[in-house]
């Protein structure tokens, strides 16, 4: 009965507040119309050429076995350290060349085709959710924050504090679902003949013709993209309205009672609500606070990045409509990750890193350098080749580490086996 009751009032509420929006379109036509064309631009310009080559990849190699192959070779990897299966890796490469909500995507797909369990798919979900490279060094450094430098240190905080959750997201759900051990007959076999076998197996059961494969790869892609073009015009219209409106300053009264008890500027108030709606409006807003000290401008827009807003969330949610994956532990990997960057970025920049960090990125990850500097004003087939030459790298890496850990744990057997027949 409460939870009828519950459920009437929150129907209610949410009617009320579309009713509300609704009148606030009809009493400001003009600055609603120009809000949906800048998230339409937005998205032209930078969200599909950026995406859709992802989205038609992922969805080839996932017909062709391509990513199952690469499971069993990064299996090693990626089981002892975040326990998903070795596909994971895919999602977690993809995630970091393409942005949001590739992750998503391509982790809800995995769920469908019951290639990873429900556990591991929200276990996935919470660190692969990560912004790409040129969003970070491109649009927030050099387009907001005018320094290249800068991108590379919340590039930095970013990735470190991903990886953080991802180690304690290990434990999620342990004892509710049983990984099925893997045959000891295939355990002892030559991975590389496993991932083989694998991938041919994979694509017999998918069984549809190339030709076929990909007209549904660029269909499901264009169609996915169009639902994410709703979601961001619609976000930029809702913020733009709770401006006008006044609502934001109304909400933001207990953020700002908390930012004058921490001694953080006040002004940083609106663009932390933005952000709490949408990545790229509140990464914006903050970085045009000039009055407030830079160190806060970067830890808000670090937290901001790595929260990555409610229109991205309602993109992984709707993405996720057709799975039992839960949206619950996502939110909570984004609020730690939201905390953990933003913690990173102070203590980096307390570290001296605020003006070296493009040095040590360009130095110990070659990729993003070009990425760094072909981020200013970059053509759209320019951030197509970025994004595509940062996955090459990060696959790669990902490969010859996994393998790298294969080789030194047959070593130790083979070790342990010959001090077993001493004995």
């Amino acid at each position: 009965m409460t939870q009828q009751r519950t459920s009437r009032w929150s129907t209610v509420l949410l009617g009320l507040m579309v009713v509300i929006f609704t009148i606030a379109l009809v009493v400001y036509p003009k600055q609603g119309f120009d809000a949906g064309i800048a998230g339409l631009k937005v998205f032209w310009d930078i969200v599909f050429p950026s995406l859709l080559p992802f989205f038609i990849l992922s969805e080839l190699m996932l017909g062709l076995g391509i990513v199952r192959g690469f499971g069993v070779l990064l299996e090693p990897l990626m089981r002892p350290l975040f326990s998903v299966p070795g596909i994971g890796a895919f999602a977690l490469s993809m995630g970091l060349a393409a942005g949001y909500p590739m992750d998503a995507v391509i982790t809800a797909r995995f769920r469908e085709t019951k290639m990873c369990t429900r556990i591991e798919g929200e276990r996935l979900l919470a660190f692969t959710n990560t912004a790409d490279p040129l969003f970070m060094f491109g649009a927030v450094a050099v387009g907001m924050l005018k320094s290249p430098a800068l991108g590379a240190l919340l590039a930095i905080a970013h990735y470190i504090s991903a990886f953080l959750v991802g180690v304690g997201f290990k434990l999620w759900g342990r004892g509710q679902e049983m990984t099925p051990r893997e045959p000891r007959s295939s355990r002892r076999e030559n991975i590389l003949k496993r991932a083989f076998t694998e991938m041919l197996k994979a694509h017999e059961e998918d069984g549809r013709p190339f030709g076929k494969l990909l007209g549904n790869a660029v269909t499901e892609s264009v169609q996915t993209l169009l639902m994410i073009l709703g979601f961001i015009v619609f976000f930029s219209v809702l913020i733009e309205i709770l401006r006008l409106s006044g609502m934001m300053k109304v909400l933001g009264w207990p953020i700002a009672l908390v930012y004058h008890l921490f001694g953080i500027h006040t002004g940083l108030v609106n663009p932390t609500l933005a952000g709490l709606l949408e990545i790229d409006i509140g990464s914006a807003q903050a970085a045009a606070v000039t009055a407030a000290p830079l160190l806060q401008k970067l830890a808000l827009i670090s937290g901001i990045i790595a929260w990555s807003g409610l229109a991205v969330h309602a993109q992984v949610a709707s993405v996720l409509t057709e799975t039992d994956i839960r949206m619950t532990p996502y939110f909570i990997a984004r609020f730690l990750h939201a905390a953990l960057a933003a913690v990173l970025t102070v203590l980096l920049w307390g570290l001296g890193m605020g003006q070296t960090a493009v040095h040590v990125v360009s130095s110990i990850v070659p990729v993003f350098a070009a990425t760094s500097q072909a981020a200013s004003g970059a053509p759209w087939w320019h951030v197509m080749w970025t994004g595509l030459s940062t996955w090459a790298w990060l696959i790669g890496s990902l490969l010859a580490l996994s393998f790298v850990v294969y080789i030194v744990r047959r070593v130790r057997i083979i070790a342990w086996k010959a001090r077993l027949n001493r004995i």
